[in-house]
């Protein structure tokens, strides 16, 4: 998002015409911030340039909606910016080198089905959480000399609705739990019982692993139409953004100054 500099004190004018308050007031509720200030230099940037494209289209005659309420929604504005930014479609090469040099982005996702006994506890809770960890130990004591009374014990113990499956999750994949206790599920070799409690924010888990499938490369042939669509997405982003500041060079804009190149408009 760009930052801009503004005095709240002075209208906003292009090209001599003031830009309302009211009209900026609800151009804020599109651009939440941390503070109202930068909320409302992100909204007055985005009507800044609203303005120039639509005063841009007239001038080329690109018929649309006179004095639309809500200017972003100007047809002529989609209209200038298919007729002014054109992209051209990447080429093979292209798509080959970005595929080589972005090859961690292509593998097929990690996958693992997982068992836990959820014994719950409050984050806050250090005596709870305790008197967990040592529930757990046991109960990891009993599976470690009967390894199939895991769902009899997830039925009993279990704080988790998996327990009606006998603790089973299902198939996962990196990101469907939280961090921690995917941390030890893939240091597990298929079929290990993990040795220790793992604590969550949930609370304590006593965790298995079933099986666990390591993600591969998918071939350059299954991505070439995603790769071609980002990098035209990526080109015209950028074409875009300097089309409108060209824009903006050449406008007066009083009360306001763009002061980086992106803008709100091409996100």
């Amino acid at each position: 998002m760009a930052t801009a500099q503004m005095s709240e004190a002075q209208p906003v004018r292009v090209n001599g015409r003031e830009i309302p308050e009211a009209e900026i007031a609800r151009e804020m509720q599109h651009h939440p911030a941390d503070s109202l200030a930068v909320a409302r230099a992100h909204a007055i940037e985005a009507l800044v340039l609203q303005r120039l494209l639509i005063e841009e289209a007239e001038r080329q005659g690109i018929a649309g909606a006179d004095e639309a309420e809500d200017l972003g929604d100007d047809p002529r504005i989609a209209a200038l910016v298919e007729r002014a930014v054109q992209v051209p479609q990447p080429d093979e090469a292209t798509c080959r080198r970005f595929y080589d040099n972005n090859r961690a982005k292509f593998r097929s996702a990690d996958e693992y089905e997982a068992r836990h006994i959820l014994i719950a506890c409050a984050p806050d809770d250090f005596e709870g959480r305790d008197a967990a960890k040592e529930k757990a130990l046991r109960l990891i004591a009993s599976l470690q000399a009967e390894p199939e009374l895991f769902g009899s014990l997830a039925v009993a113990y279990s704080a988790c609705p998996s327990r009606n499956q006998g603790g089973r999750l299902g198939a996962l994949t990196r990101g469907d739990t939280v961090p921690e206790f995917e941390t030890y599920v893939f240091s597990l070799e298929e079929g290990e019982l993990c040795p220790l409690p793992v604590e969550t924010r949930y609370g304590v888990h006593v965790i298995a692993l079933d099986r666990k499938l390591i993600g591969e490369m998918l071939p350059y042939e299954a991505v070439r139409g995603h790769i071609a669509q980002y990098l035209r997405d990526r080109s015209f982003h950028t074409a875009t953004r300097q089309y409108l500041m060209l824009l903006a060079g050449q406008a007066r804009i009083e009360g306001f100054t763009i002061a980086a190149a992106d803008s709100p408009l091409v996100q």
